[in-house]
C-alpha cells in the first residue's frame, strides 16, 4: 500500500473517532447512556485500529516477501551470469592457448623447412663453386700446356 493511501485510511480512522466522540458529548444523555456510548466507541475505534495495523502489518509483509523474492532471484541471475561468463572466458582462453601452440608447431616445421632448404641450396652452391674450381683449374692447366707446348 502507498504512503498516501495509508496516510489516508488513517485520517479517515481518526477522523470517524473524533466525529464519533463529539457527537456522544453533545448528544442530550445520561450518564449512563453517555458511559455506555463512549465505551461502545471506544470498542469500535479500537476494532478499526486493530483492523488499520493488521493491514498495515500485512501489506508491509507482503512488500518485503516481494522484495526478498525479486532480491533473491536477481542474485541468482547474477550469480548465474558470472558462471557462464567464467566459463565463456575459460573456453576462449583454452581455444587461444590451443591455436597458439599450433602455430608455435607450424612456425618449428616452418622453420625446420627453411633450414633444409637453405642446407640443400648451400650444398648445390658448393658443388656448383668446386666443380666451377675444377673447370678453371682445367682451363688453365690446359692453357698452360698450351703456352709450354707452342
Amino acid at each position: 500500500m502507498s504512503d498516501s493511501g495509508k496516510g489516508f485510511i488513517l485520517g479517515v480512522v481518526v477522523g470517524a473517532v473524533a466525529g464519533s466522540t463529539v457527537s456522544l458529548l453533545l448528544a442530550p444523555k445520561t450518564g449512563q447512556e453517555l458511559r455506555e456510548n463512549i465505551s461502545e466507541q471506544a470498542k469500535v475505534a479500537k476494532d478499526k485500529t486493530s483492523d488499520f495495523t493488521q493491514q498495515a502489518a500485512s501489506s508491509a509483509k507482503e512488500t518485503t516477501s516481494h522484495l526478498a523474492n525479486r532480491v533473491s532471484d536477481q542474485s541468482s541471475l547474477l550469480v548465474y551470469k558470472a558462471k557462464d561468463l567464467s566459463r565463456s572466458l575459460r573456453r576462449d582462453m583454452n581455444e587461444l592457448t590451443e591455436s597458439a601452440d599450433s602455430l608455435m608447431d607450424d612456425v618449428q616445421g616452418l622453420s625446420d623447412d627453411i633450414a633444409a632448404s637453405v642446407k640443400k641450396e648451400v650444398e648445390d652452391l658448393q658443388r656448383s663453386v668446386e666443380q666451377l674450381v675444377k673447370e678453371v683449374e682445367e682451363r688453365e692447366r690446359k692453357r698452360n700446356e698450351d703456352t709450354e707446348g707452342s
